[in-house]
């Protein structure tokens, strides 16, 4: 019995993790109905830019507390910049490797009450596009509880048509809108 429940949830959860990697880029982006559900919450959303050049050196954090006695936390946020910037670029010896791992970077965190089958969608424009959608979608077969789903805009995605301006992120359950988060910019 044990054993068993143990391979179902080895089962689900590599379903999830494959669901997970199959990132579907949408030709056409369709408007769904919203019916936002209180079982389904985006928690928390990290963005990261990683651009061609990277941040100027500053002050090393005794320095600045030095400088500023009164926010001994000073330095420790730009050290986590660089740290983020080192783990997208770990592993990036040569100058195409790098050149493809430029561009905009979404974590989404977000967390449903009850099992169900959910699509995660984000919608994004871009610079040299201007007001035109675009869109990519993860599915996921059987999520309950705390998921994270990562979507990244970069290399030729990030050239050719610029840096994200606007987005929006969806939680979609039987065709419906059930959860939303939006940046600042999207209308």
């Amino acid at each position: 019995m044990k054993a068993t429940a143990i391979s179902i949830l080895a089962f689900v959860f590599a379903g999830n993790l494959w669901a997970a990697s199959q990132v579907k880029v949408l030709t056409k982006v369709d408007q769904l109905p919203v019916a936002l559900n209180n079982d389904f919450q985006f928690r928390k959303t990290k963005l990261f830019y990683l651009n061609e050049s990277p941040p100027k050196a500053r002050k090393s954090l005794s320095q600045t507390m030095s400088t500023n006695p009164n926010n001994p936390t000073a330095g420790i946020a730009e050290a986590s910049l660089g740290f983020e910037r080192s783990y997208r670029m770990y592993g990036a010896i040569t100058a195409a490797d790098q050149h493809q791992r430029f561009g905009n970077y979404f974590d989404f965190f977000w967390r449903v009450k009850r099992p169900a089958t959910v699509t995660i969608r984000l919608e994004y424009r871009q610079e040299k596009l201007r007001s035109f959608v675009q869109a990519r979608e993860i599915s996921y077969t059987y999520a309950k509880g705390t998921q994270k789903t990562e979507f990244t805009i970069i290399g030729d995605d990030y050239f050719n048509d610029g840096r994200v301006i606007a987005w929006r992120c969806l939680l979609i359950e039987n065709g419906q809108i059930v959860a939303e988060n939006r940046s600042y910019l999207w209308e």
